[in-house]
């Protein structure tokens, strides 16, 4: 679980994106009942970090979809 947060946090910095607040959340990480698994809070961020992250998203989206 921690692995797959700091995956995320490296790939959002390819694109020069922080989340300052990413984290895994702990009382669904600490749960001792099945599935779902447990959740990755994204946190909160700024407008310009959410546009950031909308057009690295975008761009990734028009790549996929040349093939």
């Amino acid at each position: 679980m921690i692995r797959c947060v700091e995956e995320l946090r490296a790939a959002l910095a390819l694109h020069g994106i922080t989340l300052p607040s990413l984290t895994v959340d702990l009382p669904t990480f600490a749960a001792r009942y099945g599935p779902p698994p447990p959740l990755v809070a994204l946190g909160n961020c700024d407008t310009a970090t959410a546009r950031e992250l909308a057009t690295a998203l975008r761009k990734s989206a028009r790549k996929s979809a040349r093939g």
